[in-house]
C-alpha cells in the first residue's frame, strides 16, 4: 500500500495484530501520520471498528472491520513546495517534545538556527512545513541561539501563540536553563542585574555589558544557582533569565568572570582553555508557563550530546538536580548577592 490513499478503505485486522491497539495499528501502516492526526481521525468518528465508534487504544482483535478513511500522503505538497525531503519531515518530527491541537514544544538540538538567513537555509522555520503551511503552520514564540539546545515553544493556532507569546512578554514563562561555566562563581546563588547592548567589537557584533544611560542600553536581569562543583575548575550553573535580551545568559556569565564553555564569542583565556573539544555547554532545561486553554505547562529537554560530554569531562551527574533549582528561592537575595555594574 502507498503512504496516502485518497479513498474510503475497509480493512481486516490480521491474526498477527491481535490485540493491538489502534493508534499503534495506524502507526505501523502509516507511520509517517503522528499521534495528534491519529487522534483527530478516531476523535471525529471517521476510523469505525466493525461499523462502530472507536477510541485510539480500544485493542483489536482478529477479524475487525476497520474503516480507514483517506490517508493524506507522507510527502505533502506543502511539504514539497518548501523542499521537504521525506527524511526532513521524519527529524522535523523527531524532535517532537510535547503536542496537542494548540501547543508544538520541540527538543531544539545544537547547531541548527531557529530561523534562517543569508547562507543558512538549514532551520527550524523550514522544517515548520511538515506540520502544514497557511493556518497549520506551527508558529514561533520565542528564540534559542542556534547553538543552545532544548525545549522551543510554538503555537499550532494564531490564539495559541497569541497566548503563549503573551506568558513570555508578561514574564509568566519560567525558563531554566543548565550551563557549565569556568571557575567558580561566588556567591553560589544571586541575582546578575547589568544592562546590556549591542556593540561591534572587532569585525563582529557582540553584547557588552553597558551603563544605564548608554544609548541603546537593555535592562537585563539574570537568578542562578550552583547546582554542583568541578572543583574550582567550573560549575554547573541553573540560570533563570527574568528578562529576554539577545544572548543574555553569556553576556552576563562572561561580564562576572565566568563564560559558558565552549563559547567561542564570549570567553576568556581560562575558559577557552578548559573547552578544548566541547561544544556551547548551554541547554535549554525546563520551561514552564500557562497552557492557552488547560492547566500549566512544564517541559523538560533531554540533555544534548555537546552537554553530556561537558557533564562526563567535569563529573557531573543530571540526577543530582532538582527539577526546579530555584524552588527554595522563594524571597529576594540579600543585597551582598546582588551583582550590578
Amino acid at each position: 500500500m502507498s503512504e496516502g490513499s485518497r479513498a474510503v478503505l475497509t480493512l481486516t485486522v490480521d491474526a498477527a495484530e491481535e490485540g493491538v491497539r489502534l493508534d499503534r495499528w495506524f502507526k505501523r501502516r502509516w507511520p509517517h501520520l503522528n499521534h495528534i492526526q491519529i487522534n483527530r481521525l478516531v476523535r471525529t468518528g471517521q476510523v469505525r471498528v466493525d461499523g462502530g465508534r472507536a477510541k485510539v487504544d480500544t485493542r483489536l482483535a482478529a477479524g475487525h472491520q476497520v474503516r480507514v478513511p483517506p490517508i493524506p500522503d507522507a510527502l505533502t505538497p506543502e511539504a514539497q513546495k518548501a523542499g521537504l525531503s521525506p527524511r526532513d519531515i521524519a527529524f522535523a518530527h523527531s524532535l517532537v517534545l510535547y503536542e496537542d491541537d494548540e501547543v508544538l514544544a520541540l527538543n531544539k538540538p545544537s547547531g541548527l538556527a531557529v530561523q534562517g538567513g543569508t547562507k543558512t537555509t538549514k532551520h527550524v522555520d523550514r522544517l515548520l512545513s511538515a506540520w502544514g503551511e497557511g493556518m497549520d503552520r506551527p508558529r514561533l514564540v520565542h528564540r534559542l541561539d542556534r547553538d543552545t539546545s532544548g525545549v522551543l515553544l510554538l503555537g499550532k493556532t494564531p490564539a495559541a501563540a497569541a497566548s503563549l507569546s503573551g506568558a513570555f512578554a508578561k514574564r509568566r514563562a519560567k525558563k531554566i536553563y543548565w550551563a557549565i561555566v569556568a571557575g567558580e562563581p561566588k556567591p553560589h546563588e544571586g541575582i546578575i542585574e547589568l544592562h546590556l547592548m549591542k556593540k561591534g567589537v572587532g569585525d563582529r557584533e557582540m553584547v557588552v555589558p553597558a551603563d544605564p544611560k548608554d544609548f541603546g542600553a537593555e535592562t537585563a536581569e539574570t537568578e542562578y544557582v550552583t547546582v554542583n562543583r568541578a572543583a574550582h575548575r567550573a560549575a554547573w550553573m541553573a540560570l533563570q533569565p527574568h528578562t529576554g535580551r539577545t544572548h543574555q545568559l553569556r553576556a552576563h556569565m562572561k561580564a562576572i568572570g565566568h563564560p559558558i564553555l565552549g563559547d567561542p564569542k564570549y570567553c576568556d583565556e581560562a575558559s577557552a582553555a578548559l573547552s578544548a573539544g566541547l561544544k556551547l555547554q548551554l541547554h535549554a532545561r525546563r520551561l514552564e508557563l500557562p497552557h492557552p486553554s488547560r492547566d500549566q505547562l512544564v517541559l523538560e529537554a533531554p540533555l544534548s550530546a555537546e552537554m553530556k560530554e561537558g557533564f562526563a569531562r567535569f563529573g557531573f551527574d543530571e540526577r543530582e538536580a532538582p527539577a526546579d533549582p530555584f524552588a527554595r528561592q522563594r524571597r529576594p537575595p540579600s543585597p551582598a548577592k546582588t551583582r550590578k555594574p
